[in-house]
């Protein structure tokens, strides 16, 4: 697309902050709320659009942008607006929760760049904070590239936040902190001013200006002519392809997750159903589905479309998104004669986007009702179809013994109709999981979404966010997912004791340590690893995926997390087939946690594994 005009070369994306609450509307372009998911999904996203097919390492396919650094995800809630926010978080949830996929970016996956956040982060605005900047991105972590603004930053940073008193200052002040690229005109406007103010110097300037033309060279721009390079001759015929075109299938596929399925339910047999109900706002609109940031697709399917590929279909949108009223009686009467009954409800970009996060977290309108009604009369199963880009409380839906079945599809691209009705009639084996967990409208109702913090707080009574430190009832949880298959674990390998060997003058020889430093010590833990083996086995009599997901609950020491994913891994196997999974575990990266002043330290004692179904005990001692 670039070679025919219609593209760049540089994208920012992708977006790697933590979908700390529900409410949050951009929660829909993130992986999730594990801080090791996103920093994996990071890694694997950014590889995926600089690697060349040539193996050149140092020169890039497109260059891609970790966004947006840091503690940045209130968009617009209840007037509360992203441009003069003041994030304020605590160090040890800036790195255990909100920096580690920024961190994986940079140093795992060498992205082209990173960029600052319209936000405040205790009182200082990103793009204009040095320590967070130099000190951090280009320090720390050895950025090999250069730090952007989210577009019009250093505007909001002068105009809503009021933090400088000149334009000249507030380009000063960003240039000195690290920044090298404005998305917006006001570095072009007011550099000049600043140096003439003898605010920043030139050599500042040649930095930035050196790290945004190293990105221009590893991309090619000054190779010759484009045509005669790798990528020269590609063009819009190379997109739609076939091949592309299933892919875009097959990614949907991956992505939807079982949630509910009761007896005789999912999957339908497309040669039972003589007559499908397939009802609500998100049946048949194309657009909804490919959510924001979109592209151009090839070409739409439809649920209404994809499903009735199959089958006899009998359609009534009953409601819009947002509807006062629903068309019950409509519904109800398709959905009486029908077999079973496809309900496809949810939001689109009117209830959840950039630049509007949601109040509630039920079905938006009249939609609860609608499912409600609907199951009522239905004489077969009824799947509940959910597209939507955050979770959504449902318990009436899942408590709901009528409503025999629950998917929940996201925002699932052009393909997503088709990739549907292949789950729904059987043609593929679901496999997706939860990347957050499902709050009831309860959590909304009591949390202020302004409270950055993720630990619970017994004295206030905050109850803390995601499955690491959320201690009240859920809809669903994170990692939720069925399968066509039932799949049974079995633990080969691994230890119950892990030793960390001291020096004889060390302080924790003498006394009782809870916890040594992962970092400043190395030398004792960096070269300890272990293994763990599991044996899987699908006892299902379909194919299919299935995820192994390692967990760990440390210790309680300084305010450790209940449980937090340490690794994961997906494995296909036929019915009656076993295979195994290995975890290759190291003592201090995996063994750790984030004290409160944001220091790693090894966690002494007793850690529980969780591995599928199964729980292991491992005791780490000195």
């Amino acid at each position: 697309m670039y070679n025919v005009g219609q593209a760049g070369l540089t994208y920012w994306s992708p977006n790697v902050n933590i979908y700390r609450d529900p409410r949050w509307g951009r929660g829909q372009e993130t992986a999730g709320e594990d801080p090791t998911l996103s920093s994996k999904y990071g890694v694997a996203y950014v590889k995926g659009l600089q690697q060349r097919d040539d193996g050149k390492k140092d020169m890039l396919k497109v260059a891609s942008c970790c966004k947006h650094y840091t503690a940045y995800d209130v968009d617009d809630w209840k007037g509360i607006q992203r441009y003069n926010f003041n994030a304020k978080v605590t160090q040890q949830d800036l790195d255990d929760t909100f920096n580690p996929p920024f961190k994986s970016c940079v140093l795992d996956g060498n992205v082209a760049s990173v960029m600052c956040s319209y936000n405040q982060v205790n009182g200082k605005p990103t793009c204009g904070d040095y320590d967070l900047l130099a000190g951090v991105i280009r320090g720390q972590w050895k950025l090999n590239g250069y730090i952007v603004t989210d577009c019009d930053s250093l505007n909001e940073m002068y105009w809503a936040q009021h933090y400088t008193k000149t334009p000249e200052e507030t380009a000063a002040l960003s240039l000195n902190a690290g920044l090298d690229l404005n998305c917006g005109s006001w570095l072009g406007k007011y550099t000049q001013g600043a140096v003439n103010q003898g605010l920043v110097n030139e050599s500042v300037i040649d930095r930035a200006v050196s790290n945004n033309f190293a990105t221009l060279m590893r991309l090619g721009f000054f190779d010759g002519n484009p045509k005669n390079q790798i990528y020269g001759k590609l063009g819009p015929n190379d997109v739609c392809t076939p091949d592309h075109q299933e892919l875009a299938r097959e990614a949907a596929r991956q992505g939807i997750v079982l949630l509910k399925n009761s007896a005789g339910s999912l999957p339908l047999s497309p040669k039972a159903i003589k007559s499908l109900a397939v009802i609500g706002p998100n049946a048949d609109l194309a657009y909804t589905m490919i959510g924001s940031y979109e592209g151009s697709p090839c070409k739409y399917t439809t649920p209404l479309q994809g499903l009735g590929a199959s089958v006899s279909t009998v359609y009534e949108k009953g409601c819009d998104i947002a509807c006062a009223t629903a068309q019950v009686d409509n519904a109800k009467k398709i959905a009486a004669a029908a077999d079973a009954v496809v309900l496809v409800m949810g939001s689109d970009q009117t209830i959840e986007r950039e630049s509007k996060d949601r109040v509630n977290i039920t079905l938006p309108g009249q939609q609860s009702l609608l499912i409600t009604e609907v199951a009522s009369v239905s004489k077969g199963p009824v799947i509940l179809v959910i597209m939507s880009g955050g979770g959504m409380d449902v318990k009436f839906a899942v408590d709901n013994p009528k409503v025999t079945s629950i998917l929940w599809v996201g925002f699932p691209g052009e393909a997503g109709g088709a990739a549907l009705a292949d789950i729904i009639f059987g043609y593929y084996n679901p496999s997706g999981r939860l990347p957050m967990t499902w709050y009831p409208q309860s959590y909304a109702d009591k949390v202020d979404m302004t409270n950055m913090n993720m630990r619970a707080d017994p004295k206030t009574g905050f109850p803390g966010r995601s499955y690491r430190f959320y201690k009240g009832p859920t809809v669903f949880n994170f990692g939720d997912g069925l399968s066509y298959s039932q799949y049974k674990h079995h633990l080969v390998q691994a230890p119950k004791y892990v030793s960390i060997p001291l020096e004889e003058g060390h302080a924790c020889r003498s006394m009782r340590c809870k916890s040594i430093d992962a970092v400043n010590e190395q030398s004792y833990c960096s070269n300890l690893g272990f293994d763990v083996h599991l044996r899987v086995k699908n006892v299902g009599k379909m194919s299919g995926s299935h995820t192994v997901f390692l967990f760990t609950s440390p210790p309680s020491v300084h305010n450790a997390p209940q449980k937090h994913l340490l690794d994961f891994q997906k494995i296909h196997l036929t019915p009656q087939s076993e295979g195994f999974v290995k975890f290759n575990l190291d003592v201090c990266k995996h063994l750790s946690v984030v004290d409160e002043v944001g220091n790693r330290k090894v966690a002494l004692g007793l850690h529980v594994l969780h591995i599928g179904d199964l729980k292991h005990s491992l005791t780490l001692r000195i």
